[in-house]
């Protein structure tokens, strides 16, 4: 079954006088909202205590948990030592989703840095089919690792990039970031062939079910020369991209994605929104 949610707490979560993410998990639920984001982006400093608390307070009100892993990870970076820390800010991750009771990470896969697309392209590829091992290791065996698709240039993400890397493993997911696709592309995503164009080019090399079940991100997002540049609300008419034909072309390839708002502040108004839409098909 599709599930909305949001990345994060919104404006108005702060703005009814709520402040712990305990609190987010019957706020979410009087909402409608199905999952539950949390960030480690700027790093994980979270105990297990703490998370396992967390984790039964969203299972208690029906709403489901996904991690995104740090901004840190960087697939392609050819020192050896920071590839370890990679692995590591992955494994901590798949730590603190399983501490949630989830088994959806969330996670950045390179920068282009000084190498050739091609190089960087190949050492990404080399570095995540070598995390097969690190999650093995680990105990990792069920935790979905969804791989994003990014949204500046000199960030290593395209579509076809991301479908690569989700062909070394059954663990590894399409993470689909559409605003990201959007503002790298220049504004690309216009209508609903644009959107279904990326889903069956999804289904053409990916076993179904990843698709089926594959982790969405999506926002409207400012973009420039470079990519991405920032992320808008719903209210924007400028940038896009829209998210009607998008929950269109879900609907008619019968997907059932987590679809994960994250737009500026009124991710929890936007989610609703989509989710509304949806279900009015």
């Amino acid at each position: 079954m599709i599930k909305f949610g949001v990345a994060g707490n919104s404006h108005s979560f702060y703005d009814e006088g709520h402040a712990s993410t305990m609190e987010a998990a019957s706020w979410c639920k009087n909402r409608g909202i199905d999952v539950f984001e949390y960030s480690f982006g700027r790093g994980i400093n979270l105990n297990e205590k703490t998370a396992v608390a967390i984790g039964n307070k969203f299972k208690e009100h029906g709403v489901d948990l996904t991690v995104h892993a740090p901004y840190y990870i960087n697939f392609a970076n050819p020192d050896p030592e920071m590839i370890q820390k990679s692995f590591g800010y992955v494994l901590n991750s798949c730590k603190k989703v399983k501490d949630f009771g989830g088994d959806r990470v969330v996670v950045h896969p390179a920068t282009q840095g000084k190498l050739n697309r091609e190089d960087a392209v190949a050492l990404m590829n080399k570095n995540i089919d070598a995390l097969r091992l690190e999650l093995d290791s680990a105990g990792y065996f069920d935790v979905k690792i969804c791989l994003e698709t990014m949204g500046k240039m000199a960030q290593l993400g395209t579509v076809d990039e991301i479908i690569g890397v989700c062909s070394l493993d059954d663990r590894f997911y399409p993470c689909i970031d559409f605003g990201h696709i959007n503002a790298r592309e220049q504004g690309i995503l216009k209508n609903a062939i644009n959107y279904n164009t990326i889903v069956q080019k999804m289904l053409d090399f990916l076993p179904k079910h990843k698709v089926s079940g594959m982790h969405i991100h999506f926002s409207k997002i400012e973009y420039g020369a470079k990519g991405e540049v920032r992320h808008l609300t719903f209210a924007d008419d400028k940038y896009g991209p829209d998210y009607e034909p998008l929950m269109q072309v879900l609907h008619d390839n019968a997907l059932e994605p987590y679809v994960i708002c994250e737009s500026d502040g009124t991710q929890a108004e936007d989610t609703v929104t989509m989710k509304k839409y949806f279900f009015s098909l």
